[in-house]
């Protein structure tokens, strides 16, 4: 298998849970400006939609968005625990965990990342993101992880974004459950190796 990756980008999700569950993978660096690979491949060929990540399988079938990436990875190695078995209401939880990720805290940087955004529309774009983190604060609790006692590619996806913070004046310190979280997992041994092998860390 060869993950397409940007450093940092949201594809460092699923190249956590590729080696939590100890599966080995090509990685190959994408530059997402001029759409092309490290090895000089139009990525638009790979992936017609132009982002990471983008998951090739040894069948030459490619998967796309994290969210669907991190599934398929977690019911590829069962025994690492990373997706509840299929049917089960810890799965749907774990979707649910995936979902509101995806669609409430990375969508909600777009804005911050374009120099071009107006800043009334990039403090709105704070300011939402707070009430998030304020509900994930409280939805922690005294839980090391998403689901629990267990680690899973949800807490993959959500320890990415939440990386993006420093990027973008919001300080996590102000949600102190949050912030000793997305230190929890920092320090997991396959998180710092993924965060080496993009650059991101010495």
């Amino acid at each position: 298998m060869k993950l397409y990756y940007s450093p940092g980008a949201c594809s460092l999700a699923p190249h956590i849970a590729l080696r939590e569950a100890g599966i080995g993978v090509e990685l190959e660096q994408v530059d997402l400006a001029k759409k092309r690979t490290a090895s000089g491949r139009d990525y638009t060929e790979v992936n017609p939609k132009g982002y990471v990540p983008a998951l090739e399988l040894d069948d030459g079938q490619v998967l796309t968005e994290a969210a669907a990436v991190l599934q398929y990875i977690g019911d590829l190695e069962p025994g690492a625990g990373l997706a509840p078995p299929a049917g089960t209401m810890e799965r749907y939880r774990f979707v649910e965990w995936l979902t509101f990720v995806s669609s409430e805290i990375h969508k909600s940087f777009g804005p911050l990342w374009k120099p071009d955004t107006p800043e009334q529309t990039k403090q709105a774009a704070r300011d939402l993101l707070a009430r998030r983190f304020d509900h994930l604060e409280g939805a922690l609790g005294g839980k090391p992880y998403l689901a629990g006692e267990r680690f899973t590619a949800a807490d993959a996806y959500l320890f990415t974004v939440l990386n993006w913070t420093a990027f973008h004046d919001i300080d996590l310190g102000k949600w102190p459950v949050l912030h000793a979280y997305a230190a929890r997992v920092g320090s997991r041994p396959a998180v710092q190796e993924a965060l080496k092998a993009e650059g991101l860390v010495k």
